[in-house]
């Protein structure tokens, strides 16, 4: 695993670079010199940049197996069903969308090829504790919803209780059966899908191409 940690740590200062410039351009050309907390970098997507930065820097073989599970889950999760609805990719300023759609494109490269240097380490075991960091995201997400806003208007990881849910699909069914239970679908769904997308990687392990 030594001999690829560089590779996460470059995708790691390129995504925080560009980050930085990003909420520059957000909050300057933009934004008049008002910071958007809207774009706050605490959603499903952004959290592989921070894995990449820490993987470099750790040294436990067990936890840089369960980081790389996540990305080659939940990761590669974010980055494939972004493009179900691009929406959100979209910008006032050309530059800003390009980096969206090169940002979820990395995001899936950066999952297949936590994948494919982890396919014969990872295990069914490892998921529970990749779907544990992304609970633990989403009980940090839920708290800075709570404490930024009546400050500001944010929504980490588009469970904030203060807003009604956006995502296709799971927007009608908190429309049927309330705000709170649409999040909570939503967050059990990203956990299934990932899970999914785990057990295919088992497969694969198990039946490697000729």
């Amino acid at each position: 695993m030594k001999k690829h940690k560089n590779p996460f740590f470059f995708c790691g200062i390129l995504m925080l670079s560009s980050e930085i410039w990003k909420q520059w351009c957000l909050t300057y050309p933009l934004g008049g010199g008002q910071y958007n907390w809207w774009y706050f970098p605490f959603q499903l997507c952004s959290i592989p940049m921070y894995i990449c930065l820490l993987l470099s820097a750790i040294s436990s073989e067990k936890i840089r197996r369960i980081f790389l599970t996540f990305l080659m889950d939940f990761g590669l999760l974010a980055g494939i069903f972004t493009f179900f609805d691009t929406s959100g990719l979209h910008y006032g300023y050309a530059p800003l969308t390009i980096h969206s759609y090169a940002w979820h494109i990395l995001l899936i490269l950066l999952g297949i090829y936590a994948g494919y240097i982890n396919r014969d380490a990872s295990s069914c075991s490892d998921f529970p504790k990749a779907a544990g960091i992304y609970l633990l995201c989403c009980a940090i997400a839920t708290l800075i919803n709570l404490v930024f806003y009546p400050v500001a208007k944010i929504n980490m990881f588009y469970i904030s209780p203060h807003f009604h849910m956006t995502q296709k699909v799971f927007r009608h069914i908190a429309g049927l059966l309330g705000n709170g239970a649409g999040i909570a679908i939503y967050i059990f769904a990203i956990i299934t899908g990932a899970g999914c997308i785990h057990l295919l990687w088992m497969l694969a392990k198990k039946h490697p191409a000729a």
